[in-house]
């Protein structure tokens, strides 16, 4: 009998433009059994839109809450910063246990310091790190 496998986090959720890192990103942390389910998004706004799902769901599962956001900073009609000003307007019956639980590592491939000390200023941002993820990486974070 397979003996089951051991994962970081229960659930995440990948938010990028790219269809092409959100491939990579997901096949990354598939490798590395880093989460047992991941929810990939291609845009903010339908990242918001699960979110606010959740949000309004009686008897929510904590299991269904993401425990980690991979948030990509340059994607169009959202950005990732404008995102986190949504997360953090949400409300509703879950909202503040869906706050408190989420975690946010911003994932970009930009180098501009403005952009990084806007993400360290953030209260949900933990980890600032560079695009593409990698098993190194993942196995480095520490949130």
């Amino acid at each position: 009998m397979a003996t089951p496998k051991s994962f970081r986090y229960k659930s995440l959720m990948l938010v990028d433009d790219s269809p092409i890192d959100n491939l990579i990103n997901q096949k990354m942390i598939e490798a590395s059994s880093f989460a047992e389910h991941i929810y990939t998004f291609s845009g903010a706004v339908s990242a918001l839109d699960f979110l606010k799902n959740l949000v309004r769901l009686n008897g929510i599962s904590t299991d269904n809450i993401p425990e980690l956001i991979f948030l990509d900073i340059n994607m169009p009609i959202l950005d990732g910063f404008q995102f986190l000003e949504e997360f953090e307007n949400l409300n509703g019956p879950n909202a503040d246990v869906i706050k408190e639980k989420t975690r946010v590592v911003m994932v970009s491939s930009s180098i501009n310091p403005k952009d990084m000390d806007r993400a360290e200023k953030n209260k949900y941002v933990k980890k600032y790190v560079n695009k593409p993820l990698s098993i190194k990486t993942l196995d480095g974070l520490t949130l």
